[in-house]
């Protein structure tokens, strides 16, 4: 008995399916072409329209893993290198009052064996940027350091807040030490009530005793203090 090897085509499907996929074509030319002259911009004006297309389409067109690729096999030793030189988390975690302006700063370094590109700057890449802008970097050479400063201000809502840095390069690739910013937002007039608090601690407490220590009290207090309790012992014997 003959088999079915299944049912036979109708007339002009052929046409349909094609017709299908030619309009669907059409509809991804102008997004994959955006696609190419974005990729374009953020690499530079060398990377020419079919190796743009080629790291586009090895990565499904997806523009930041089409990014990565190109920097992983076409230049893996270019970044840069950057060290952070300062411990921003020591004096971290001061409160501070809300839409208070103030500045953060970090201590950089290039600890790499080559001059940075000219075109490289500082932008947060995660959490809340506490209304800082990108910030310009020098072409440092190998070794040398600068103060990187970021001008902020804090939020209107207390709370705690963290704001990660990086240095990037002129074509947003990320390059060194991560940088953060943390800062604890309080209640207006919190600190003010604070400092007129430790203010009447300072003038109007007794020194105290050794069992209590106040970190609040002003440090010669402390070593008035210590040295009476050492009059009153007896003097040792040799």
């Amino acid at each position: 008995m003959d088999e079915d090897n299944g049912a036979p085509e109708a007339p002009g499907s052929m046409d349909v399916e094609g017709a299908f996929l030619r309009q669907f074509s059409r509809m991804g030319t102008t997004d994959k072409d955006e696609l190419v002259n974005q990729l374009q911009k953020l690499i530079g004006s060398h990377l020419n329209f079919t190796t743009a297309v080629f790291f586009l389409d090895m990565n499904d067109w997806n523009l930041q893993a089409a990014v990565c690729s190109y920097l992983d096999v076409e230049s893996p030793n270019q970044l840069p290198s950057m060290a952070l030189m300062s411990d921003p988390v020591a004096n971290e975690m001061e409160s501070i009052e809300p839409n208070v302006n103030f500045k953060k700063t970090w201590r950089i370094m290039n600890s790499g064996n080559e001059q940075w590109p000219v075109g490289c700057y500082a932008k947060c890449s995660d959490g809340v940027n506490l209304s800082g802008n990108d910030v310009g970097v020098p072409c440092l050479r190998p070794g040398e350091g600068i103060s990187l400063t970021v001008e902020m201000k804090s939020p209107t809502t207390p709370g705690i807040y963290q704001s990660k840095w990086r240095l990037c390069t002129s074509n947003g690739a990320y390059f060194g030490d991560p940088m953060w910013a943390i800062v604890t937002v309080v209640e207006e007039g919190t600190i003010e009530l604070t400092n007129q608090m430790s203010h009447f601690n300072e003038l109007g407490a007794h020194p105290p005793s050794m069992s209590n220590h106040n970190p609040f009290l002003p440090h010669g207090v402390h070593l008035e203090n210590n040295q009476s309790n050492l009059d009153d012992k007896d003097t040792p014997m040799c």
